[in-house]
């Protein structure tokens, strides 16, 4: 158990969550966050071991309560490796959620979109990832459990469900794989021409390490992305971090509404 894990555990009086689902939320996303039933929060400072995320929309949170029905352990905030350097840098707080009794893990995060009818405004779930920046981290990992098996990687369980959920709040059932590129500058237009000729349909900043460690530590994890903006070079205009914390703030009702049925209908 993590010492992050003990230190929740004592503050709570104790054992915590009947099978808890744990939820990162992206950039823009953290609204989410204020839906849940009879909070506590927890600041990352507090956490031993837990990174420090200096993302302005990232408020750096782990939250324990109920929504809909069903205990939850969001983090409201991520560290990413452009801040770091480490690829592992989630490690911790993922193993935390492991020794609350986490088995099922939803990541979220904001990207940009290569495809045309998955506008600025869509809700993606994630199928695949490819990780472009050719960092992993697992690297340094000692033993035999380090050659993990990234076949459905994205639980087809978890899957379903998103897209279920998706389909239940009138929402376009789209799906798609995920180009996870190192950051923190924005894909160049030829970057982009490259991510569509190899099949990506979104790309982004973070979660590809997240669902690497999660399935090392035996998570199963699902992911969709909140499309803020179209890829480099695919419109003409500028990208900023200011129209991805803007995006994710209009379509925040449609998420959280997803998100909510999603866990609902948990089996």
């Amino acid at each position: 158990m993590t010492e992050a894990a003990e230190f929740i555990r004592r503050a709570m009086g104790g054992a915590w969550g009947a099978d808890p689902v744990a939820v990162v939320l992206g950039s823009g996303l953290g609204a989410l966050a204020e839906e849940v039933e009879g909070a506590r929060r927890f600041p990352f400072k507090d956490l031993p071991g837990f990174p420090r995320s200096g993302v302005s929309s990232h408020k750096g949170e782990l939250i324990l309560g109920r929504l809909s029905g069903r205990d939850v352990a969001l983090l409201a905030g991520r560290a990413h490796y452009y801040e770091h350097g480490d690829p592992k840098i989630m490690r911790v707080p993922l193993e935390t959620f492991k020794a609350l009794g986490v088995s099922r893990l939803l990541l979220t995060n904001a990207a940009g979109s290569l495809r045309e009818d998955a506008p600025p405004g869509s809700l993606m779930v994630l199928n695949d990832h490819i990780s472009w920046s050719g960092l992993n981290p697992l690297i340094g990992v000692q033993g035999d459990s380090r050659f993990v098996n990234m076949v459905d990687a994205y639980d087809p369980e978890l899957r379903a469900a998103l897209l279920a959920a998706l389909k239940a709040e009138g929402q376009p059932q789209l799906q798609g794989v995920y180009m996870w590129f190192s950051g923190p500058s924005f894909e160049t237009p030829a970057e982009i021409r490259m991510a569509r000729l190899l099949g990506a349909d979104a790309v982004g900043m973070s979660t590809v390490p997240e669902a690497i460690l999660a399935r090392h530590i035996g998570l199963r994890v699902g992911a969709v992305s909140a499309i803020s903006n179209f890829g480099a070079g695919m419109t003409g205009l500028p990208l900023s971090h200011e129209e991805t914390k803007e995006e994710g703030a209009k379509l925040a009702g449609r998420f959280i509404a997803v998100v909510k049925r999603f866990l609902q209908d948990l089996a």
